[in-house]
């Protein structure tokens, strides 16, 4: 049976599978803290809405970080959780470590040499806790990146109930789901708007949902029925999230 374990540090939250547990959580904080120490020489890269130019000397954290957000068009910070969440399973990939699922907010970076299943939950409608992907170990790693407009103190622009991007990078699935939620206001939305971003190179597939209707673009993982009776009870939240559960 797959165990997961929490582990928070400053504002990051994450649930981790893998032997590689102290590994991972420690390459996550040593990547913040560079992330940290860039951001208090280049403010700008922190508050703004829209792509920066990186300073010459910019760790990798935030040079993947630019990098998504040059194919969005949104800020860099956009990008940060799924990110961290990747930078830590590779550490543990690279000393061959056959496991290491990494969640943070919502963000996932899978490798796993067995099926995972990860649970779909979009509020309290017709859906909710209904639906989960399920991965074969052939098309890992990948990442998931899941956002909402209404839950979470992340900041969004829309009112979608639940998005999740499908890529082999973290942050730009990080940062595409971010302007999905941006983007889908009403049910009419979902189609154009998984059009767009599903154009930006390096998407996979996404899902999102609004008001119990589902949208779905490109090739995402098999869709099963979710046989987890506490999916609410698993999401990722902090003292800053407006989730009640």
């Amino acid at each position: 049976m797959r165990v997961y374990r929490s582990f928070a540090w400053k504002d990051t939250n994450l649930r981790v599978a893998s032997p590689a547990f102290d590994l991972i959580t420690r390459t996550v904080i040593d990547e913040r803290r560079r992330l940290e120490r860039y951001i208090a020489r280049h403010p700008d890269f922190l508050t703004s809405l829209v792509p920066v130019v990186l300073l010459d000397d910019a760790p990798e954290v935030a040079q993947r970080m630019a990098a998504a957000s040059a194919l969005t068009g949104l800020g860099p910070m956009a990008a940060v959780a799924g990110t961290l969440a990747q930078m830590g399973a590779e550490a543990a990939m690279a000393i061959g470590c056959p496991e290491a699922i990494v969640e943070n907010g919502g963000d996932i970076y899978i490798h796993a040499d067995s099926p995972v299943t990860i649970g779909i939950y979009a509020g309290d409608n017709a859906i909710a806790g209904k639906l989960a992907f399920r991965l074969d170990p052939a098309t890992l790693p990948l990442a998931l990146c899941s956002s909402s407009s209404k839950m979470g103190h992340s900041l969004s622009f829309g009112r979608c109930d639940l998005a999740t991007v499908v890529a082999k990078d973290a942050a730009l699935a990080d940062s595409a789901v971010t302007l999905v939620c941006n983007l889908i206001k009403t049910e009419k939305d979902l189609t154009p708007v998984l059009d767009d971003v599903g154009a930006i190179a390096g998407i996979d597939g996404i899902l999102a949902v609004k008001n119990g209707k589902i949208g779905l673009w490109g090739r995402l993982p098999e869709l099963v029925r979710n046989q987890d009776t506490d999916s609410r009870g698993k999401i990722t939240r902090d003292l800053r999230s407006d989730f009640q559960g």
